[in-house]
């Protein structure tokens, strides 16, 4: 599958490209938020390769984020973990406070809807990109 072919046949509107989250970013992805009512509901979309750095989604209270696999192939890696490759249905529970990344496979695009689970004191803390060399050993 080409980004070109997911973008033509995604189940959501792919967007813009993420400018915005552009820093936090290795290579290139677009967002669409689906819903900023209620709960914060985003539509991913990563270019192979891409792939967003180390983060945590901080809350004193309930918080974290649940990932919808829609389309493509990916990955998701808590810290101290090894990658769990990813396929759309797949569903991925970040609980609050847990460091992690998660973005397309090197040869494919990969598509999810981003869940913020509402919480107190809540906010992302964005850190260090994933190592490179660690990241191309990924199949």
């Amino acid at each position: 599958m080409t980004l070109q072919h997911l973008i033509q046949n995604s189940l959501f509107p792919v967007g813009e490209e993420n400018t915005a989250y552009a820093p936090y970013f290795d290579g290139t992805s677009y967002l669409h938020m689906l819903s900023l009512d209620q709960v914060a509901v985003g539509n991913v979309t990563f270019a192979p390769g891409c792939r967003n750095h180390w983060h945590i989604h901080k809350a004193s209270q309930g918080g974290g984020q649940i990932l919808l696999v829609t389309a493509g192939r990916g990955y998701y890696q808590a810290w101290g973990q090894p990658p769990q490759e990813l396929h759309p249905g797949d569903v991925v529970h970040i609980p609050p406070n847990v460091k992690h990344w998660h973005g397309a496979a090197p040869d494919s695009p990969f598509q999810h809807l981003a869940i913020e689970v509402p919480g107190q004191d809540t906010g992302s803390q964005w850190l260090e990109p994933v190592d490179p060399d660690e990241y191309n050993r990924l199949k």
